[in-house]
């Protein structure tokens, strides 16, 4: 569970000039999600059409961006079957940071993958 050496310019393009617009805003809920006693795992899939996955957080339209980002964390990727239950302690294992790093999930037509990402600093 490392960044993925595929993620070629084009993807690390586009995924770092939204996010340093949303960064603030994903933080802040990375936190809620952790406060409020929902996970210590927060995980923000990314795309750039509708997805199931977690709650639309923000709207690539309305915030004039590549990327639709969505809040999910590790219990609903386990119960969709996307994290194999015998991998949980692997995922948790490689589980950066969440106060210093994003944990993006991926999806696009031919990438799907965990992206950890900085948060730009202050």
């Amino acid at each position: 569970m490392q960044n993925d050496p595929e993620l070629s310019g084009k993807y690390l393009g586009t995924i770092s000039r939204d996010f340093v617009k949303v960064a603030d805003t994903i933080k802040e809920a990375s936190y809620q999600i952790r406060k409020r006693g929902f996970s210590e795992y927060p995980i923000f899939p990314i795309c750039k059409e509708e997805q199931p996955i977690g709650q639309l957080l923000i709207n690539q339209h309305l915030a004039e961006l590549e990327w639709n980002y969505y809040a999910s964390f590790l219990d609903e990727f386990i119960q969709r079957g996307l994290i194999d239950d015998a991998k949980k302690d692997a995922f948790i294992a490689a589980y950066k940071d969440p106060d210093e790093f994003c944990c993006l999930f991926v999806v696009d037509k031919t990438f799907t993958n965990f992206v950890f990402i900085p948060y730009p600093e202050d």
